[in-house]
């Protein structure tokens, strides 16, 4: 389990959990692989979950945005954002949904261990199953930085 103390504030504990993320994705090749794999990947288990029955897939964003509202009021609006953006792609493929969505899912599973094979160290997820989530935010983190915008 995360070493985070509970009693932090929520945007404390978000800035601790990205920067235990970003201590198992300093090599620059497995950042630039998270930047493009976690968004595909993301889309993927939506588009999988929408294909079940497009309630089962609103439910998951919608419980993935319980979560982001406990960690920040920034993300959270910023994976709404995401969230709506990626249910309509999904809806968007149409007939095509579980054939791209599948192959999303497995070559962006490929890239990140691949990464993390360059990294040479193990996703942080294998430690907690919450970094799955805080994957998302590490990438929203990246693009506002460079962006130049503070959360």
């Amino acid at each position: 389990m995360s070493q985070i103390d509970p009693a932090n504030t929520p945007e404390r504990r978000v800035d601790q959990l990205l920067a235990h993320y970003q201590g198992s994705h300093q090599h620059p090749h497995n950042e630039a692989i998270h930047m493009l794999a976690i968004p595909l990947i993301m889309l993927s288990i939506v588009g999988l979950l929408y294909a079940l029955h497009p309630a089962v897939a609103v439910a998951f964003v919608a419980a993935s945005l319980v979560y982001y509202l406990r960690l920040s009021r920034v993300f959270l609006l910023i994976m709404l954002v995401v969230s709506a953006l990626m249910l309509a792609l999904v809806q968007a493929m149409g007939e095509q949904r579980v054939a791209l969505c599948t192959a999303l899912f497995i070559g962006g599973w490929i890239a990140q261990f691949v990464g993390h094979k360059i990294e040479g160290r193990k996703p942080s997820f294998f430690e907690d199953i919450q970094y799955l989530w805080v994957g998302p935010l590490f990438v929203i983190s990246r693009l506002m930085r460079r962006a130049g915008v503070a959360w």
